[in-house]
């Protein structure tokens, strides 16, 4: 079944930023792991297991002085039982696997899901189970609501987290702007990343229409020389062009950044869009398709 984009950005902005493991887990989460050497992401797609190969969203290698964690992240929209026997499982497996202590952490932007997460799973007799499982969770409670650069300390990824986490409450929209302009202030290519990683997390709520209205009035999604000259020309219609192409830009950036093979004619339809509701849609699409074929849902 295709994940949602939400689900998506939730664990690739770690992917983008892996630092921001180190300081989840610290700063946090509260857990103790000593300075670490190295972090390394690990390839889900290529392991050997089938099951972790379709359910684990992330996987990481945390190298520290004294000791090395193997850390699975998942994205959870809501509760899911199924998911208090794969997890056990999934540590079980990865620490043996990868000779290292296995850590799981649940994503989610959802009060009821944070709370079902965080509940310890254990197997056996009630009593006396032999086996208990822990996840830790990033959720409303633990991921700060930064409104500021200032909260923010320096740490856009950090930032950029607590926006996916926050930010779709209709009430928490105003945090929006600050990112935005922070983001405006960046190097545009770095920018435009986190930019789409907040895009794709809004998506379904109503505040993903007010981030593309605060990108539509920075320079971020307006790197190419064609929309650069619209801007200056200050041309109502032309703006509307640049945006539109900016947008199919940005279809054709997600799918290669997802590591999709992107066949020419899918390329050049979606360069000859210049229908801004349907880019919209095909942005959304993007994130959740397993290939570029699939994107016009044909």
């Amino acid at each position: 079944m295709p994940v949602s984009a939400h689900h998506e950005s939730l664990h690739q902005v770690f992917q983008q930023d892996t630092k921001l493991l180190v300081t989840s887990m610290q700063r946090l989460l509260g857990l103790s792991i000593g300075p670490v050497l190295e972090i390394t992401p690990l390839d889900t797609v290529t392991t050997e297991l089938l099951p972790v190969e379709r359910r684990v969203d992330a996987l990481f290698q945390l190298d520290t002085e004294k000791t090395r964690y193997v850390v699975a992240l998942e994205s959870q929209g809501k509760p899911d039982p199924d998911k208090r026997r794969s997890w056990p499982y999934y540590l079980a497996y990865l620490g043996e696997r990868y000779d290292a202590d296995a850590v799981l952490i649940v994503l989610t932007d959802e009060p009821v899901t944070e709370r079902w997460a965080a509940q310890p799973i254990a197997s056996g007799f009630p009593e006396r189970p032999s086996l208990i499982a822990q996840p830790h969770v990033l959720g409303p409670t633990s991921v700060p609501l930064i409104s500021s650069a200032d909260e923010a300390r320096g740490d856009i990824a950090l930032w950029v987290l607590s926006s996916l986490v926050h930010g779709r409450r209709p009430a928490n929209a105003g945090i929006l702007t600050a990112l935005a302009q922070e983001l405006n202030d960046m190097d545009p290519d770095e920018a435009g990343v986190y930019a789409e990683y907040v895009e794709a997390g809004l998506t379904g709520s109503e505040a993903v229409e007010i981030w593309r209205q605060l990108m539509s009035t920075m320079k971020v999604f307006y790197r190419s020389a064609a929309a650069q000259q619209v801007r200056e020309e200050g041309r109502e219609e032309g703006r509307e062009e640049g945006r539109e192409e900016e947008r199919a830009q940005t279809v054709l950036m997600v799918l290669e950044r997802r590591g999709l093979e992107v066949p020419d004619g899918v390329r050049e339809r979606v360069l000859s869009c210049r229908d801004s509701e349907e880019l919209s849609t095909l942005v959304d699409r993007a994130w959740e398709v397993t290939r570029a074929q699939d994107l016009f849902g044909d």
